[in-house]
């Protein structure tokens, strides 16, 4: 049976040494919040110690998602986690690594088997390859690492092949109109998705599958994500989807960058 108070710190322990507005944010539990300090000021600290105050008061440990962009940082978010509260494993991930999580339990509703395989850029530039070779569009005024960047900044604008023609002005964009959904039908083909994939699907998933988006609100009802500023708009449709019909959205952020 859950127990919400074994191995966990007492709430004295877990607001010591915070400042005042450090402790209005860690106790903050129902609604938006939005952390905005410097670099080196405490963000992670609250981030940490929040994560322990929901689950002093009983949340349980599945219900909540903290959100990073590197690995490092979500490994530091749960070793101070577990030093809080140990043995309670909150799931600390990054956008990317969520998202695969996620394509794999929903795969089908995109076209895709369970098993799919997640390519690297090396793998990804040897599909665009091939999709070059496909083409009988004239390329050779932009290299595949030109047109790869501009097929990752669709992606990251939630800008599917089908979506795409006519929405850049910019000569790179008549050959990208043409070789993108080349690449992608190359991907799906193969089974497999690139790392710009894995964000776009699940942000399609929660748009465009209301069924979807509220599964995963019930399941995970307490979400964080730090270093908001940095998310790009598949990472904000899939943060903002998962809290609709819970919006207990935490977020950090350095109001100096943008």
């Amino acid at each position: 049976m859950f127990d919400p108070f074994e191995g966990s710190e007492t709430a004295e322990e877990i607001l010591a040494g915070l400042t005042e507005s450090q402790r209005q944010a860690v106790q903050h539990i129902e609604g938006p919040l939005l952390i905005l300090a410097g670099p080196g000021s405490g963000k992670t600290r609250v981030v940490t110690h929040r994560i322990a105050w929901l689950l002093e008061q009983g949340i349980h440990p599945s219900q909540i998602l903290a959100l990073t962009f590197t690995n490092k940082a979500a490994d530091e978010v749960k070793a101070r986690v577990n030093n809080l509260a140990p043995g309670r494993r909150v799931w600390t991930s990054t956008f990317h690594r969520f998202c695969a999580r996620v394509l794999r339990e929903f795969a089908p509703m995109v076209g895709l088997e369970p098993n799919f395989a997640i390519y690297d850029v090396g793998d990804s530039r040897r599909v665009l390859k091939r999709a070059l070779e496909e083409s009988d569009r004239d390329v050779s005024r932009f290299s595949p690492d030109q047109i790869a960047a501009e097929i990752s900044s669709a992606k990251n604008e939630m800008l599917r092949p089908e979506d795409y023609e006519g929405c850049s002005m910019l000569p790179i964009g008549k050959v990208v109109e043409k070789i993108y959904p080349l690449y992608q039908r190359q991907l799906l083909k193969s089974n497999a998705v690139d790392f710009d994939d894995l964000l776009l699907h699940v942000a399609m998933l929660l748009r465009e599958h209301p069924e979807v988006r509220s599964h995963l609100d019930e399941r995970y009802r307490y979400v964080m994500v730090d270093e908001y500023q940095d998310t790009n708009l598949a990472q904000y449709v899939i943060a903002r989807g998962l809290c609709l019909d819970h919006p207990n959205l935490a977020v950090t952020g350095d109001p100096d960058q943008s």
